[in-house]
């Protein structure tokens, strides 16, 4: 068994035929965030494949900037998860939520700008076996509020996946 350095995951420990997860935190933009690195017990990982995840995470705010954009222009069509999403995490809350979420005191001023903003990028699970799904991007209004997540895909090449999901 070699072992290997990464730059977000520290050192790994190359075991082929088990099954893997390895945690990290990160910080994105000043927002702390939880990496997770899955491992499948069939996946070719080498030293090459953990070089290309560290690679590829430095690309991640790019990435996520892509996925904003593509909430961003969901929240103006009918019917998209990101419509739906703001819509019911938007209706019937008390005022010291929405400051406390949103950061303004009337629904009025509940924007589509007011909510991108308070839309974070809580969690990235990465996927070196499975290229068409390596990343998947979960972003959320904050745990304490909600346990809904919109949830992006991104291949190995940093390409959006064009459907944003709505899970919990």
């Amino acid at each position: 068994m070699s072992k290997v350095a990464s730059k977000h995951f520290g050192e790994i420990e190359l075991n082929h035929g088990r099954e893997h997860c390895y945690v990290a935190s990160h910080e994105l933009a000043g927002t702390p965030l939880e990496l997770d690195l899955n491992v499948g017990a069939h996946d070719h990982f080498d030293e090459r494949a953990l070089h290309k995840v560290d690679y590829r995470l430095g690309y991640l705010p790019e990435l996520v900037e892509q996925v904003r954009d593509m909430i961003a222009d969901e929240l103006e069509q009918e019917g998209t998860n990101s419509q739906q999403f703001l819509h019911f995490h938007s209706t019937q809350l008390k005022e010291e939520q929405l400051e406390a979420v949103f950061g303004v005191r009337d629904k009025d001023e509940l924007t589509h700008d007011v909510f991108l903003k308070a839309l974070k990028l809580g969690h990235v699970g990465i996927y070196p076996g499975q290229p068409e799904r390596y990343f998947v991007l979960d972003f959320t209004l904050g745990s304490h509020f909600t346990d809904e997540i919109l949830v992006a895909a991104a291949d190995e090449d940093g390409v959006v996946d064009d459907e944003i999901l709505w899970e919990s």
